[in-house]
């Protein structure tokens, strides 16, 4: 079994995988898994039991939420108890491929995978090492993980649902023990056109001493179209000033695109070659966040995946419907929420609507309620309140 990415898709993949004893190599191109560690990583508390992530991938815990509006508002809520955790997204990302070698899997990192194809019951692999040299790799399954890139399994039809792509930037920055502790305990977004036309901003606390600021841009992928990171340079370092942190010292800039099908029908599966992850459009775009729905992508295609290798192939036939039942439909639906958001965020009418959303939501939610609406899609909490807004009819 080759699996390409050892992402949380592909790495949750590999280490269920060799945790049955399969031969697994997982490739990574990456020589060093805690380079380019874009993702905001912020999860809830039920996604860390559930995967059962150690304390140590865990940068901090968060119990509450703070979101400043278009016009300056600031709403917080809070909660009692820890509500989730933001994630040292490179030490996952290790711990992941540690767990695979762990198990008796192989890792070679610093290779990429070229293109695939089938050689009569089996798949042969073109590999690309960090030295220049080539290499063959023959499997019996090939899975796809390498994200947004899509590197074998390729992009969507060109009469398939159309793409949304996002681009975003991150700073790692080291804060005097005081500025961290301001920021600590909670989620803080920015919401509005002026601090991000069709996007966020936002400052998560990491390790005592250490917070993260970024942004994400949204927009309808067209080709040849697209901002590049150099666009969001200017509004990262406008949010780093207008947040006070413009004494911090930036110790790690990254940044990191997804794209994902609206309508999340993509190609899951060609012959002998498998898609999951980004590569399939699992992410959160109204919440923003992928870590969690990619595991879970991975998670699910272990048993098909070992009942196929015990030469039940027609069992991988049902995994797409099986991720959808599991992620529900409110996922689905929220694909639809967040282009509709996100893409209409460009004026001052959308800030004003944003505005009284956030009003709203602030007079009639708790904590807990927020964090149900952008990780779990709940909107029945509020009574389909903010579905108006969402959708653009108030």
């Amino acid at each position: 079994m080759l699996v390409v990415g050892c992402g949380p898709a592909g790495g949750e993949l590999a280490r269920g995988l060799a945790r049955h004893q399969l031969d697994v190599l997982l490739v990574d191109r990456l020589p060093d898994l805690r380079r380019a560690a874009f993702s905001s990583a912020a999860l809830p508390i039920g996604a860390i039991e559930q995967f059962g992530l150690p304390a140590e991938l865990v940068a901090s815990r968060w119990n509450g939420w703070q979101l400043h509006g278009p016009a300056g508002g600031r709403w917080r809520w809070q909660a009692e108890r820890p509500l989730g955790g933001v994630l040292d997204f490179g030490a996952l990302r290790q711990w992941l491929a540690a767990e695979c070698v762990g198990w008796g899997g192989a890792l070679r990192l610093g290779t990429q995978a070229l293109a695939c194809a089938p050689d009569q019951e089996r798949m042969v692999t073109r590999l690309r090492q960090a030295d220049g040299r080539s290499l063959e790799v023959t499997s019996d399954w090939v899975v796809d993980a390498s994200g947004q890139q899509r590197s074998l399994i390729g992009e969507p039809a060109a009469d398939a649902d159309p793409l949304v792509c996002g681009l975003g930037a991150e700073w790692l920055m080291e804060v005097p023990l005081s500025t961290w502790q301001a920021w600590s305990e909670r989620l803080s977004f920015f919401l509005g056109s002026d601090w991000m036309p069709q996007g966020y901003g936002w400052v998560f606390p990491m390790q005592p001493g250490r917070l993260k600021l970024g942004v994400c841009r949204l927009e309808s992928e067209k080709p040849g179209s697209g901002p590049g990171a150099s666009a969001l340079g200017p509004w990262m370092e406008r949010l780093l000033q207008r947040c006070g942190l413009e004494e911090a010292r930036v110790i790690d800039r990254h940044g990191g695109r997804i794209r994902s099908s609206v309508g999340r029908r993509d190609r899951h599966r060609r012959g002998r070659l498998l898609a999951l992850g980004d590569g399939i459009s699992t992410a959160n775009l109204l919440g923003g966040e992928g870590i969690r729905h990619a595991m879970t992508s991975g998670r699910l295609l272990v048993d098909p995946l070992r009942e196929a290798l015990a030469g039940s192939p027609a069992r991988l036939n049902s995994y797409p419907a099986r991720l959808r039942q599991e992620l529900g439909w409110r996922w689905g639906l929220s694909g639809r929420l967040a282009r509709r958001t996100w893409l209409g965020l460009v004026d001052q009418r959308a800030d004003r609507r944003l505005e009284r959303l956030l009003r709203g939501l602030h007079q009639t939610s708790r904590a807990e309620d927020l964090s149900a609406l952008l990780f779990d899609y709940r909107f029945e909490r509020y009574g389909l309140k903010a579905l108006p807004y969402l959708l653009g009819w108030r």
